[in-house]
């Protein structure tokens, strides 16, 4: 946050707040720099027969923390029911990547649809001048690209543009990130203590936060009533090495939890659907020159008549790769080729 506290002055935001130490630091954070802050939190899943998720930002005890971090700040805070857009675009979402054998991301499907769509338009309503989250990001206005852009934190580590990827172009100046700027989670933690949040040294959130003991399995087959069905795990070659409980349970790239027996480490490759069979092999198998992309979201006017020059990564902790990107059938809005 670049701008000076007068500028800042009856600026309103409306900051996202999971209950967690992060989006609690964001909102200390930002009444010092002199907006008007109104915290909310999303009410977005709630299963009554399963156990809280310890540091889930699903849950009653998340917003019940939220709401005491705004009392201690002396700002208002709101619940936002959100459930119905949640199933919507999230675990519906999420239940059709595995019935179609795909592996889904809800977090970036709840950033694009719940966080910078839901809760935009709250804020809109709200008056406010900006939404706020803390996410480890930064939105600056480029002189050379005369837009904002999305950069990465100073956190190399903590970093999260991986999964902001899909905030709206027009959405984007409208942004606040007020943990842009901090190197490590313990500085960040440092400020709530001085301030003497009782979210100080709440655990992160590591797991889905719809999904108890991140048994996607169980959910799976009780919640979304998908029915596994066993079938072969073979080889390239169509020599079966054994038998799998369904492919709701495996994704390619996995190698722990196959159940076979091999001179090497074997690697599920792909999942084949018509035929109920997951296809493995070594891990060089798994190395391909090129990917294709969909449902792109490009934050700046660039020039794809021709291939140009990218890092690109396909997971959050990898490290990034040069890549080519191509447009592919001249739709921007469809596929794009890159080239490693």
């Amino acid at each position: 946050m670049e701008k000076s506290k007068t500028s800042n002055e009856k600026k309103k935001v409306l900051l996202g707040m999971s209950g967690g130490v992060d989006s609690s630091t964001a909102a200390i954070l930002l009444k010092n720099a002199g907006y008007e802050v109104i915290g909310a939190t999303m009410k977005l899943w709630e299963d009554k027969q399963c156990p809280e998720i310890e540091g889930g930002c699903c849950s009653f005890s998340a917003t019940y923390d939220a709401k005491r971090v705004c009392d201690k700040l002396g700002i208002p805070h709101y619940t936002l029911n959100c459930e119905d857009e949640f199933q919507k675009y999230v675990i519906d979402d999420f239940v059709n990547c595995y019935k179609n054998c795909k592996t889904p991301n809800p977090c970036i499907e709840c950033n694009k649809y719940l966080k910078f769509g839901v809760f935009y338009q709250k804020a809109l309503e709200l008056q406010c001048d900006y939404i706020s989250t803390g996410h480890y990001a930064k939105v600056e206005y480029s002189e050379k690209y005369k837009a904002y852009v999305l950069k990465k934190s100073e956190s190399s580590k903590k970093d999260q543009t991986y999964f902001l990827y899909s905030i709206p172009k027009e959405v984007l100046p409208k942004m606040l990130f007020p943990l842009e700027g901090f190197k490590t989670k313990e500085e960040v933690r440092k400020i709530a203590e001085e301030y003497e949040l009782k979210v100080a040294h709440k655990k992160d959130s590591q797991e889905v936060c719809f999904i108890p003991n991140n048994d996607y399995g169980n959910f799976l087959t009780k919640k979304a009533n998908l029915k596994p069905k066993q079938g072969n795990i073979v080889l390239k070659n169509g020599e079966v090495l054994g038998k799998h409980n369904g492919l709701i349970y495996y994704t390619v790239g996995q190698r722990k939890g196959l159940g076979i027996a091999y001179k090497e480490p074997l690697y599920v490759l792909k999942l084949d659907e018509k035929k109920n069979e997951i296809i493995v092999g070594p891990e060089t198998d798994l190395y391909t020159s090129e990917l294709y992309a969909s449902e792109l979201n490009f934050l700046l006017d660039i020039d794809l008549s021709k291939p140009i020059n990218i890092m690109a990564k396909v997971r959050y902790r990898a490290k990034e790769a040069k890549a080519n990107l191509e447009l592919v059938n001249n739709n921007r809005k469809q596929n794009c080729k890159s080239n490693f």
